[in-house]
């Protein structure tokens, strides 16, 4: 090979490996700025970033093969005069509340098209469209499970409440809009 082509294929290489750092970095910032605070939990979770955006992808993906949809007005109304029952439950039944609110959040998000399978799942799907309250049901479910080994108390019932309505709040919120398409983000 002469010094020319050597020269040519070196140029080529660079523009290369720049387009694939620059693609990888748009992918970062596009994946950071869709799940916010949730980008920071599964890097952690994951221990690197490579394997954090490829499950967060993984995520993207399958939720937007999902039919998510408002809720209807009607729907909407029955599942907040069910939660008011189940906030009022609490103060003769702490436990059951927080079972019951597990229970409704999982009718809420079916309702909404969000398949209901194991916990992990929920909370996956859930953090693609609403990034920035899935901590809260994290929490909260991490509380309920603590409580059925006996290492929960009332306080942290009562807090795991909290959490299950910053969730609820915001999948039948009344400001509710539908995922946008992939092409917006």
């Amino acid at each position: 090979m002469d010094q020319t082509m050597l020269i040519l294929l070196a140029v080529v290489a660079v523009a290369v490996i720049a387009g694939v750092l620059l693609l990888q970095r748009r992918r970062s910032q596009h994946l950071k700025s869709r799940f916010g605070p949730e980008y920071d939990h599964e890097l952690e979770e994951k221990g690197s970033r490579s394997k954090a955006e490829a499950e967060l992808a993984k995520r993207e993906k399958r939720v937007s093969k999902l039919d998510i949809v408002p809720l209807e007005p009607a729907a909407r109304q029955q599942f907040v005069e069910r939660w008011t029952d189940v906030q009022a439950k609490f103060v003769d039944d702490p436990a059951r509340a927080v079972a019951y609110a597990d229970a409704l959040l999982a009718e809420v998000m079916s309702a909404r098209g969000y398949p209901v399978g194991d916990f992990d799942q929920r909370a996956g799907d859930i953090s693609v469209d609403h990034p920035k309250v899935v901590e809260h049901y994290r929490a909260g479910h991490e509380v309920a499970v603590r409580h059925e080994r006996g290492e929960a108390g009332t306080e942290d019932l009562r807090q795991a409440m909290i959490h299950y309505r910053s969730l609820f709040d915001e999948l039948v919120g009344e400001n509710e809009r539908s995922p946008q398409p992939e092409a917006a983000h």
